[in-house]
């Protein structure tokens, strides 16, 4: 049994297809109910307590952990987690960090996944780690704006970063979590390519088969849209880093070429896939 926290993400939806294709038995873990994985079961769990997560964890040899903002909830303790998961006779662990943690380490959110990282590399467990930089997924705070009004509005419009679409991410996960030559692996995650908002807005249109007008927002008047999904300091913090990225924020990785045997997706293809949400 394989047990993917996140399950009803962008990340845990394609994961678990993975596994169950490849004919694993998983426990899907999520705030909410959801539907159960073919052959598998499904817990209703809030991270930030990680008590709750014992019932998923019975029986289980393998842990998929995206924690989001269970890192950050008051009385956290991520690294508990660990532990129960270890107590339950868990093997393996595959940790969803972020590429921050290489390119901009001394941010608050960052310090707190490095140490993360720290824990699951000294739990005695097999591990691997993935760091992702900006998911294709993001495109989706411009759905209700293209559907509307046929316009994509995002600042630095010529500013681009090689994101990655998120089913990539799920695919490698599940290579971690049941193939033995992914122990002890940090894999950096991409896309093939670096692509700017302005380019995302042209592949949008592309696949709509209509006109998308990009729209340049300020630093500030991005920073209240932002604020009104996020904390103020963790919108300050993606506007740094899609505003100057770093010369390594904008290197393209191998490494999902390394894992899978293909190049990663690009974000035309995560946007054919996704089309219905900008219709």
């Amino acid at each position: 049994m394989i047990v993917v926290t996140g399950a009803t993400g962008n990340i845990g939806r394609p994961l678990t297809e993975a596994l169950v294709e490849a004919g694993e038995q998983v426990t899907t873990v999520s705030r909410h109910a959801a539907a159960a994985p073919e052959g598998g079961r499904h817990v209703v769990a809030d991270l930030a307590e990680p008590a709750g997560l014992e019932p998923a964890l019975d029986g289980a040899k393998a842990l998929f952990l995206l924690l989001s903002g269970d890192l950050h909830a008051t009385g956290a303790n991520p690294a508990d987690i660990i532990d129960r998961a270890a107590a339950s006779g868990v093997r393996r662990v595959v940790l969803l960090s972020t590429l921050g943690v290489a390119t901009r380490p001394f941010g608050t959110t960052r310090i707190a996944m490095r140490e993360l990282e720290d824990v699951v590399k000294e739990s005695g467990l097999d591990w691997a780690i993935l760091r992702p930089g900006g998911f294709a997924s993001n495109a989706l705070w411009w759905a209700e704006s293209v559907r509307s009004r046929q316009v994509v509005a995002a600042p630095f419009g010529d500013t681009g970063v090689p994101i990655i679409d998120p089913a990539d991410i799920g695919e490698v996960a599940a290579a971690c979590l049941v193939d033995d030559r992914h122990r002890g692996e940090v894999y950096e995650l991409t896309g093939p390519t670096v692509i700017t908002p302005r380019e995302q807005a042209a592949a949008l249109a592309d696949v709509l088969g209509s006109p998308v007008r990009f729209q340049e927002l300020t630093r500030a008047e991005a920073k209240a849209g932002m604020v009104q999904s996020m904390p103020a300091e963790l919108a300050d913090d993606t506007l740094d880093i899609i505003s100057s990225p770093t010369p390594a924020e904008l290197r393209v990785s191998s490494d999902v070429e390394r894992v899978l045997g293909r190049a990663p997706r690009s974000f035309a293809e995560w946007a054919a896939r996704n089309v219905a949400a900008f219709r």
